[in-house]
């Protein structure tokens, strides 16, 4: 779930509730205890600041026993991956892998391999706050305007071969026979737009631009950008969840009833420690929800398969709820399976082959021998790059980036470590840039961005620790090796992830509704650029996919980039809310952000201490070179901004 700027930030400054010592103290030999009434949230007092860091059983920088990070970092991992596994399986049909299960399982490998590296540098080295990197839906929209281009739209199955090799200007036969091709390409095009344009995150990072955007971005901006990022993709949730209704509407049902109805149910759950079984409570319900509705909707659709229940016959009703259609995936994909980036590796062997085979890898990589070594064009080869889709890629990384800024506010408040300075915000963004170009290099046809349900999870189980989140993403890059592990999930029938994308992509546009919580909607104003920029997000790309082929300038560079911004419902959304708000006549209250931005700098003067956000092992070096005070990403650039205050 993707939270709003704004309610981000209020969330950082406001108690999730009443939450008693989970796993107990650090140094008590007591069981875990969790208990949790949301209902008895309020606003903190500003002298309720140290006691509402003490109330933390770890706050950031401690470090649990290793037993407790690896199942609360398990746990962070069962939270981000509803909305990572999302991303491959919406890509699926537009990339034409519908139907190639291998392909898709080896897509899932890496975009999970990817986020836990992302979740590593980002702790380590970025924001250095408790904060998981995944998979990021702001990426999508303007991946199937790319994709819907004539371009790209997915051959015949007889023709598919034949059109890869037109558009790789080749006529080499062993292309030819590479079926792969066809969906190679699509990815090689996705991968070149995501890696130009992260550069723009890198830029916004490294040079301190952030702050200065940021004062001409507003709820008004914000919530059409957000919004239609939801909206935009109902199509994709209604030719799933289409397989079977049923399924679907048995996900949601369940969905709905482990994270509303029984939210507040602690399961009693028992530990045996000092020779005793103990119980505790914790809440299962709350924090597993979307695992288990998808999983007991599976499990379902596993037994009605069992029973023959659901019809064989790929062309009638719900033969798409079936949990054996893809049993092949499981079957034919390699026990490991390392994904790799596309840069030079040395040659385990001289041959003069075309293809080689690393020791211990399963499947063999296109690949020129020189001298002894092997030039690797990546898992799917050389990203190629068009100054369309850079563009329209563009639209997404902006929306991540103001999404990530609002995450670090919350994140700091709710691990006990005081608000993020500018330049841990600078560096945040900057190697969340760097995060998307890795994802790019790997392969995973998006980008990465910070996961606000596992902020969340840090005010439920009040442990904030970053160990935990950085044992996550060791995790991530563990299972996302396993071949078999990402081809399981293949199998999960089209009815349940549908249902699933209804409750997911409903709330991403609800998330950008709430942003207007601080907006004052009595003004003419302001209804007017909401109204406007919304509807006109979803008409101008109808109207463009309903006319291919209007546009014609004469130069087929400049026609693509027209198709795809005016095709991106967010760009489309984003451009005109942010024009309109900063041109039309209004004050920051009646914009809406004066009060969140008053919020956060009242209770950043209570904490003192940012010694968290420096980067380790480099202190020594920054302080005693004066070069460094200069660079707005660097802890030592607080000492030239007390200088001038």
């Amino acid at each position: 779930m993707r939270l709003s700027t704004e309610e981000k930030i209020e969330l950082g400054l406001k108690d999730l509730g009443t939450v008693n010592h989970a796993f107990g103290d650090k140094d008590s030999d007591e069981p875990p205890q969790l208990t949790v009434d949301i209902g008895e949230t309020h606003t903190e007092a500003l002298g309720e600041t140290v006691d509402k860091r003490a109330d933390l059983v770890y706050s950031l920088n401690d470090r649990p026993p290793w037993y407790l990070c690896i199942l609360l970092g398990f746990q962070h991992y069962i939270l981000a991956f509803g909305g990572i596994i999302a991303v491959p399986l919406i890509l699926a049909e537009p990339l034409c892998i519908k139907d190639n299960n291998i392909a898709k399982s080896q897509l899932i490998s890496t975009i999970f391999f990817v986020s836990g590296l992302c979740t590593l540098l980002q702790t380590t080295v970025g924001i250095r706050l408790p904060i998981l990197q995944g998979g990021t839906f702001s990426f999508i929209t303007p991946t199937l305007a790319i994709l819907a281009l004539p371009k790209w739209q997915c051959p015949a199955p007889k023709e598919s071969v034949m059109l890869s090799v037109q558009l790789q200007n080749s006529t080499s036969p062993q292309q030819m026979e590479n079926s792969d091709e066809v969906w190679m390409s699509r990815m090689r095009e996705i991968q070149g737009a995501i890696l130009v344009s992260s550069l723009l995150q890198i830029v916004l990072g490294f040079s301190g631009l952030v702050g200065l955007v940021l004062k001409y971005i507003g709820p008004l901006a914000i919530a059409p950008t957000i919004t239609l990022i939801g909206l935009s993709l109902f199509i994709e949730a209604g030719k799933k969840s289409g397989g079977h209704w049923g399924i679907a509407a048995l996900t949601v049902c369940l969905i709905l009833l482990f994270s509303q109805y029984l939210s507040k149910v602690d399961v009693p759950m028992i530990a045996y420690k000092d020779k005793k079984w103990k119980v505790f409570q914790y809440p299962l319900f709350k924090l597993f929800s979307a695992l288990f509705g998808m999983c007991g909707a599976w499990l379902v659709c596993f037994l009605l398969t069992i029973f023959d229940v659901f019809p064989s016959k790929s062309d009638e009703y719900g033969f798409s709820a079936r949990t054996d259609i893809s049993l092949d995936a499981v079957a034919n994909s390699p026990w490991i399976h390392v994904p790799y980036p596309g840069a030079g590796v040395s040659a385990l062997s001289t041959q003069d082959d075309d293809d080689m085979c690393f020791k211990g890898e399963f499947k063999k990589f296109s690949g020129k021998i020189i001298k002894g070594k092997v030039t690797v064009q990546g898992q799917w080869g050389m990203p190629t790059v068009s100054v369309s889709s850079v563009l329209g890629m563009m639209a997404g990384v902006l929306a991540s980036t103001m999404e990530s800024i609002g995450d670090y506010y919350a994140c700091a408040r709710l691990s006990g470590a005081p608000p993020p300075p500018t330049h841990a915000i600078n560096r945040g963004i900057a190697v969340e840039g760097i995060g998307c170009i890795l994802a790019a290099l790997w392969g995973t046809g998006n980008g990465t961005t910070s996961y606000s349900q596992n902020i969340a999870a840090l005010g439920i189980t009040k442990v904030g620790s970053r160990l935990v989140l950085q044992t996550t993403g060791i995790l991530m890059i563990v299972l996302g090796i396993f071949g078999k592990f990402g081809a399981v999930f293949i199998t999960i029938p089209d009815p349940v992830i549908g249902g699933m994308f209804l409750v997911m992509f409903g709330m991403i546009a609800a998330v950008g509704i709430s942003n207007l919580q601080y907006v004052d909607l009595n003004s003419s104003r302001n209804l007017l650029i909401l109204g406007f920029s919304t509807f006109s997000g979803l008409v101008l790309p109808t109207w463009f996919h309903s006319n291919p082929g209007i546009i014609d300038t004469g130069i087929k560079e400049l026609d693509q980039v027209i198709v795809v911004l005016f095709t991106t419902h967010m760009f489309i959304g984003g451009f005109f809310g942010f024009i309109l708000d900063n041109t039309i006549p209004g004050t920051d209250k009646e914009r809406g952000i004066k009060s969140w931005r008053d919020k956060v700098q009242q209770e950043g003067r209570n904490f003192c201490d940012q010694s968290c956000y420096d980067i380790p092992f480099c202190n020594g070096v920054l302080k005693r070179f004066r070069c460094f005070q200069y660079l707005p990403f660097l802890p030592s650039y607080k000492t030239t901004q007390q200088g001038a205050s």
